[in-house]
């Protein structure tokens, strides 16, 4: 039991540099291929913050155990909005850019509506799967678009708008958490492209890792996998942007906090899902999964609510947010 709890703060670990070392090698990468910071960090970024979750699942899909990747993302969303988003309010309410709330909060409404439409018939397929991740490559190109507010077929404003200096802000947080984490301040292309790979193989070391030392702690506490994807496993992978917010809100940006959980929570569904499903069919059952369900619709609902009527996530809605979690988490452990 201690040398599976062992591989999981092992695995965590793991994860975490690997995760901070991958975004600081591709994101300069991008940088000195030319890409502008906006595109970097509506991109490159955001997709980096799913990368624990996504090699967590790609992990356990591959051997087998579909239940942990199906847990992990469903529970990594509403661990991002009931506890992340949560603690962000009660640190530093965030103001809400009009952007975001235009934008993304309908697709993230709409990404976790499709969860239980996509496993309505008990599984999701490879096709399925797919068409998620096709989905995610458009929404990239489209937010991307929808920042740069048309400036593809006209002149780029020399003031940058509100998404932009979300963006860039946004992407300098992560460059200053890879720094703490060990990342080296290089700018060459060559050392760069280091970085990156050995970011992705320290993510995939601790993916395999971290499961293992998941699937050992199931087994010896008598969890199911499914209630170890729901609770150990995602909120071990969203420690890295736990962290993060809770760095962002400390130092006055806690809108960055809001706008990495929303971009998550969206990229989570369409790219962990997709990309698991993709790897393997992943089977689930919404009657088994009622509980995990309702907590997704219910912190998803009120979130975007509380986020688009005010365009400010206030410390009262952030109780109610942490409280929706420990709910989650009580209701979990009552049906066992």
């Amino acid at each position: 039991m201690l040398f599976h709890a062992a591989q999981l703060v092992l695995g965590a670990i793991f994860l975490y540099f690997g995760a901070e070392w991958l975004v600081k090698g591709s994101a300069g990468l991008a940088l000195a291929f030319g890409l502008r910071p906006l595109v970097v960090g509506l991109t490159v970024v955001a997709y980096g913050t799913s990368a624990p979750e996504l090699t967590v699942s790609l992990a356990a899909v591959l051997e087998g155990r579909g239940a942990i990747a199906l847990g992990n993302a469903i529970g990594s969303n509403i661990a991002n909005l009931g506890l992340i988003l949560g603690v962000t309010a009660l640190i530093s309410p965030p103001r809400v850019e009009g952007g975001l709330i235009w934008r993304e909060i309908p697709f993230l409404v709409g990404t976790a509506a499709a969860v239980p439409l996509l496993l309505i018939d008990g599984s999701m397929s490879r096709l399925e799967g797919a068409l998620l991740c096709a989905a995610a490559v458009g929404y990239s190109v489209w937010v991307v678009r929808s920042a740069r507010g048309g400036a593809a077929a006209g002149a780029p404003s020399p003031q940058p708008t509100p998404d932009e200096r979300g963006a860039i802000e946004a992407a300098r947080e992560m460059e200053a958490d890879a720094e703490r984490a060990g990342a080296p301040a290089v700018t060459g292309k060559a050392r760069l492209a280091l970085i990156t790979v050995v970011g992705l193989g320290l993510l995939v070391f601790g993916g395999k890792v971290f499961v293992d030392g998941a699937v050992g702690v199931a087994l010896g506490v008598g969890m199911s996998e499914r209630l170890v994807g729901l609770t150990i496993v995602a909120v071990g992978t969203s420690l890295p942007e736990l962290a993060t917010s809770v760095i962002a809100a400390l130092r006055g940006h806690s809108a960055i906090a809001v706008g990495n959980v929303v971009g998550s929570n969206i990229f989570n569904v369409l790219i962990i899902l997709g990309g698991a499903a993709l790897a393997r069919p992943l089977e689930g059952s919404p009657g088994a999964m009622t509980v995990d369900l309702i907590a997704l619709g219910a912190v998803t609902v009120f979130a975007a609510i509380a986020i688009r009527t005010e365009r400010v996530l206030r410390r009262a809605e952030g109780v109610v947010l942490l409280a929706m979690y420990a709910a989650f988490l009580a209701a979990l452990i009552l049906a066992g």
